[in-house]
């Protein structure tokens, strides 16, 4: 099959949303699913992407594709909400945060509620944008809570280096950053019975394909850095299964129009200049070593933990909510009894419902009585 041509001859999206090809594409998968399969994607954008264009309708009932940790504010633990809405009652202080952020449940609050308690709570786009905050306000101290894997990480970074190249002494980062490779790691180590990963396209333009190259040689694992659009995921998927059914796992590159095996080297010089990694929590996980980023040598100044210490009590979350299980693969959203009930986008019970990115939001968005 001639698939949309790559690079600077690839003009419009909707080339890869041709529905001639996509069925063509759904047809040579269910002529080469030859047995069960389980796919794991773990990334939130293509979670959003499978569903919204509708990719289990159009597959055999043998492929069966599951979400993973790949949303990053799911997989923020209520620990780190709760260290910010403390630091939102600072004195003088201004917290920085991404929109999704706000209205992840604490363990007694939100930063939504704490904005609406009087808490000066600002959203914005980037860590460059908390950085100017900073500079217009001299008086105050600004605080960026930093979420998100590889793909936004080097943002921080930059503002970071911004921040001590002007001699900033009121901005500060509360990092959340953390890496995907670990927490795959994890998922397999965990017991998922899965056949392969559908990679993240967005985290490998930094990082390159090879920050994957583990799992098919360490766990025989099948696995492809893929893209967002129907018919590169409906691709990816033909790939895993060819992989699958050869027994010979490697790592492919779907999405070679943004991918590549070495990756942006810039992005990746920022991250080691700044970020050192350190053992952090994950909702659904605990604790995964090596997994997260926090301000290095030079720039502890910056390392709103080091500097103020939040202190919380014992995080806690709803009991009954399985965002935990949903992040791992256990679980689906639906299997949850709070779910499109007592938990739905206007009032969240749970971090996995928040997000677009989030399984449960795009469960309860494109759910089929919805």
């Amino acid at each position: 099959m001639r698939l949309p041509a790559n690079g600077n001859r690839m003009k419009y999206i909707d080339e890869y949303r041709d529905k001639d090809l996509i069925l063509k594409m759904a047809g040579l998968i269910k002529k080469s699913a030859s047995r069960n399969y389980t796919f794991m994607e773990v990334c939130g954008g293509h979670t959003a992407a499978i569903h919204r264009f509708g990719i289990p309708s159009l597959l055999p009932e043998n492929i069966r594709l599951i979400s993973g940790p790949g949303c990053p504010v799911c997989v923020t633990a209520t620990d780190y909400i709760d260290k910010a809405i403390v630091l939102a009652e600072t004195k003088d202080a201004i917290i920085a945060t991404f929109g999704d952020l706000m209205r992840v449940p604490g363990s007694e609050s939100s930063l939504e509620k704490k904005k609406a308690e009087g808490a000066d709570i600002r959203v914005l786009f980037s860590g460059l944008d908390a950085l100017e905050i900073a500079e217009v306000n001299p008086d105050r101290r600004v605080i960026f809570l930093g979420i998100g894997f590889e793909t936004t990480a080097p943002g921080t970074a930059v503002a970071l280096m911004q921040a001590r190249g002007k001699r900033l002494r009121n901005f500060f980062l509360l990092s959340a950053h953390k890496v995907m490779p670990p927490a795959m790691r994890a998922v397999i180590k965990d017991g998922m019975k899965i056949d392969g990963f559908i990679c993240p396209g967005h985290v490998a333009t930094i990082t390159g394909s090879s920050a994957f190259d583990f799992i098919p040689r360490e766990y025989k694992k099948a696995c492809v850095v893929t893209g967002f659009e129907p018919l590169d995921i409906m691709q990816a998927i033909l790939m895993l299964i060819h992989q699958v059914n050869s027994e010979l796992p490697t790592l492919e590159i779907q999405y070679k129009r943004a991918v590549t095996p070495d990756g942006n080297r810039i992005a990746q010089d920022n991250l080691l200049r700044v970020f050192v990694h350190n053992d952090t929590e994950w909702r659904g996980f605990g604790i995964i070593p090596l997994s997260g980023l926090k301000p290095g040598p030079g720039f502890g100044e910056f390392d709103a933990e080091k500097v103020f210490n939040p202190s919380v009590r014992e995080s806690r979350s709803n009991p009954v909510c399985i965002c935990g299980e949903v992040l791992r693969g256990v679980k689906t959203p639906s299997e949850c009894p709070l779910f499109a009930t007592a938990c739905t986008p206007l009032s969240p019970e749970g971090a996995c419902m928040v997000s677009n990115e989030g399984a449960c939001n795009t469960f309860y968005k494109y759910r089929p009585d919805g």
